[in-house]
């Protein structure tokens, strides 16, 4: 049997306006481009992506289901600027096959400053999905798969039974994604691998013509993966969501391939979809998974380096959560709303230096002509912020 676990990342930031060293006004944020964007993205990805995957779930009478983490950015975007996002993701909550997971709100890289910032910012994510969805999420992935012992500890006492990772080659050596482990030291909690190599052939390499698999057929993907029945159970796809439509244009074919991918899954009687909650549920963990580093799903390397590889995210970092403690002492909601807007790892990925094998993908996500750009516009708006504290 190979039980498929479809999750999807949804997740659209505040971008920052042009803000120079003598702007005073306390609005940092690109309003018109922020909702330009988002109903682009909304066009092209998420009410196409949304319509195949409830028809998808209609047509199959429920077996086929899937799983969302949606930033509390991105749903506050949707009321905003495309609310009939929104209710399409409530349709899709409402057939029951649909489960949403938790996540920081902001999006950021909270943990590995504050333990006490990244639980309140966990904690009005979960509040935001159960106004929402009218769902209480018992499976947790953290900003970018960021993930460690540490991190499955803590979030084991907040009362999670699974967290999702990557299935980092350095962390499994000889052993498959294709099992549920569990990590050292929280024995209740159940840790889910993505299956990078099956996840990425959709999410980077659909549409590559240079690609020894092209064209990417569901038939094709469909053998793939009946190919882990006897050498697993589970086949984790962890995606960006906005590879369909977005990344993947209409035009390549992927929303075809979406469509279709499940009926050659499900013919094979051995095989369905499952949501993480089920997975975990379905299946006992096969041993222990040790990861002493921070990984995540971002790039070659697969660690931080897209976020603290150099000095400028270094510094914005430290002088960012610097103002943490006399933020909340002070307790003006609107400026602590706003300083977490810009905790969100987007501005940190602006800033990366890297110009080797990922280098292209930073650019493309970047609506800056430079890291440095990135670097000085952000540190203005966090100094004008420093300002109303003192105020």
């Amino acid at each position: 049997m190979a039980s498929v676990c479809f999750y999807f990342q949804v997740h659209q930031p505040f971008r920052l306006r042009r803000y120079s060293v003598f702007d005073t006004d306390q609005h940092y944020f690109d309003d018109h481009k922020n909702a330009e964007i988002m109903r682009k993205v909304a066009s092209k990805c998420y009410l196409p992506a949304n319509r195949v995957i409830l028809e998808t779930i209609r047509r199959h009478d429920g077996r086929f289901r899937v799983a969302y983490s949606v930033t509390g950015l991105a749903l506050e975007q949707f009321e905003t600027s495309a609310p009939e996002v929104l209710e399409s993701f409530r349709d899709l909550a409402n057939t029951g096959c649909v489960e949403f997971l938790d996540e920081t709100y902001d999006h950021s890289l909270a943990f590995l400053y504050s333990r006490e910032e990244f639980r309140a910012q966990v904690e009005l994510h979960r509040k935001k999905i159960k106004e929402l969805f009218n769902q209480e999420p018992r499976v947790f992935r953290n900003t970018e798969l960021i993930y460690n012992n540490d991190l499955a500890h803590f979030v084991s006492h907040m009362g999670y039974d699974a967290i999702l990772s990557e299935g980092a080659d350095t962390i499994l050596g000889y052993r498959s994604p294709n099992y549920v482990y569990r990590p050292p030291h929280a024995p209740r909690l159940k840790l889910l691998l993505k299956n990078y190599r099956l996840s990425d052939d959709i999410a980077f390499r659909f549409s590559n013509r240079a690609w020894e698999q092209w064209p990417l057929t569901a038939e094709k993907f469909g053998r793939w993966v009946n190919q882990i029945n006897g050498n697993g159970f589970l086949c984790n796809l962890f995606i960006d969501y906005e590879t369909f439509g977005e990344h993947q244009w209409a035009e390549t074919g992927i929303f075809d391939f979406l469509r279709h991918l499940p009926d050659e899954i499900l013919q094979h009687p051995d095989n369905n979809f499952m949501t993480p909650s089920q997975v975990i549920d379905s299946y006992e963990a096969v041993g222990e998974i040790d990861v002493p580093h921070m990984i995540s799903w971002a790039d070659t390397e697969r660690d931080l380096s897209a976020w603290l590889g150099n000095a400028m995210q270094s510094n914005a970092l430290h002088e960012l959560y610097k103002l943490e403690g006399p933020l909340k002492e002070k307790g003006d909601q609107e400026l602590l709303a706003d300083w977490r807007k810009l905790t969100s790892s987007d501005h940190f990925y602006y800033m990366c230096t890297k110009y080797w094998a990922d280098g292209d993908v930073h650019k493309y996500f970047s609506p800056y002509e430079s890291p440095y750009d990135s670097y000085i516009n952000f540190m203005n708006v966090l100094d004008n912020i420093q300002t109303r504290l003192r105020e």
